[in-house]
């Protein structure tokens, strides 16, 4: 990795792990003090790097900075000191220095607890995930605005509301117990899926791939399904999901860092041994008589992973968007069930149920129309594709409805 990109690689990467392990030490009603040591640390590296150039192991730098940064705010801050450092987990002699334990095990531990604390049921639903997202995960506002496809300033407010309540509340930050799980594993893991899709369909940058991001939320999901505790079906469906997802990264962009699409990927390029855990934690999720939407989507998921165009596939993934739409509606999905519609009842039949979707401010709605009316009406093909370009964010998703459009014009 080149030294200019490595520092906001570190950022995304390690900004989280400092906030949730200082957090974990002081409570959540420090969490600004534990933003401001980590923002510094990063700023320290930026200046140091600058002018020394990047350390022998930059994340070791990163970890001895912070612990030292913290070491100095408490003994220049005598209330914080008194208030605090007589509070943390870790007991202390007198004289004794604070140890800020940055060891993998409790770095882990920290961002469990750390997750399942803001999403506390004292806050909304909404705003418990933009923390998470926020804190736990390292996203921008603007980031989690384009996830939720709402105003920048929202998503700021919803945080800091969120911040408040929590300090009001005294939300202690712990490994949880058997009646937090119940009560917030549904939001964890809503927060869960939603730092992988910002990874692999991203909207806030021009990039659809950011295997980090996925990776990230994978291993979080990994920490669930290995905790007694919260080993749970669901937790088994979503890392399914994430594994048969994953398992077509390399098949997904060309070398020249464009999106292939699904029937043309080169299957030799999947990969296998995460289809094989897909499948073996999709096994794991039908434990339970609980049907939730991360069942359905990992056995979508799953026969994506077998790429023969056969109507047996089509047939049943049509089924499953089926259950999935009656449990929880979403304008993706249903464009996704047309797609499958088409394959199984032909695209006439498709476009008629597309057109009653009106999802007219959705770029996937035009560039859907457009695949449909392809072989049908090559000028309402066209003219859905370029209704598609204008409002698609990111290069990538243009960069294949140009090429659409091009194979179509040289039909004509």
């Amino acid at each position: 990795m080149e030294e200019k990109e490595l520092l906001p690689h570190l950022f995304r990467t390690e900004y989280r792990k400092l906030v949730a392990v200082l957090c974990y030490l002081f409570g959540i009603e420090h969490v600004e003090i534990a933003e401001d040591i980590a923002s510094d640390t990063f700023l320290a590296a930026a200046e140091t790097w600058a002018i020394k150039g990047v350390p022998e192991n930059p994340v070791a730098w990163l970890y001895t900075v912070a612990k030292n940064r913290t070491k100095n705010h408490l003994k220049r801050n005598a209330i914080f000191e008194q208030k605090v450092a007589s509070e943390v987990r870790y007991s202390m002699e007198k004289n004794e220095e604070i140890d800020i334990d940055m060891s993998p095990q409790n770095i882990t531990d920290s961002q469990l607890a750390m997750i399942f604390a803001v999403c506390d049921p004292l806050i909304p639903s909404d705003s418990q995930v933009a923390l998470a997202l926020n804190l736990l995960c390292g996203f921008g506002v603007q980031e989690i605005a384009d996830a939720f496809l709402l105003n920048k300033e929202v998503v700021y407010k919803r945080i800091q509301r969120a911040k408040e309540k929590l300090k009001e509340g005294r939300i202690r930050i712990a490994q949880p117990g058997v009646s937090e799980i119940g009560e917030r594993l549904e939001t964890v893991l809503t927060t869960l899926y939603l730092l992988y899709s910002e990874g692999y369909y991203s909207i806030s940058q021009n990039t659809t791939l950011r295997k980090e991001l996925c990776a990230e939320a994978m291993r979080l999901t990994f920490l669930l399904a290995e905790n007694n505790h919260t080993d749970r079906p669901e937790v088994s469906a979503l890392l399914s999901l994430m594994c048969f997802h994953s398992s077509r990264f390399e098949a997904r962009t060309n070398a020249n860092g464009e999106m292939v699409l699904y029937e043309d990927q080169d299957e030799s390029l999947w990969n296998r041994d995460l289809i094989d855990r897909g499948a073996y934690y999709l096994a794991r999720a039908s434990a339970g008589e609980k049907l939730t939407r991360y069942h359905l989507e990992a056995a979508i998921a799953y026969w994506h992973t077998h790429k023969e165009d056969s109507p047996e596939k089509w047939a049943h993934i049509l089924d499953l968007y089926d259950h999935l739409l009656a449990i929880e509606y979403s304008p993706i999905a249903a464009l996704n069930r047309i797609y499958a519609l088409a394959k199984v009842q032909g695209k006439d039949s498709a476009i008629r149920d597309a057109l009653q979707l009106n999802l007219t401010g959705n770029h996937f709605y035009y560039s859907l129309l457009g695949n449909l009316y392809t072989g049908i009406d090559h000028a309402q093909a066209v003219a859905h594709y370029e209704t598609a370009v204008k409002l698609a964010h990111s290069e990538a998703d243009k960069a294949i409805l140009f090429r659409n459009i091009r194979r179509l014009e040289s039909k004509s």
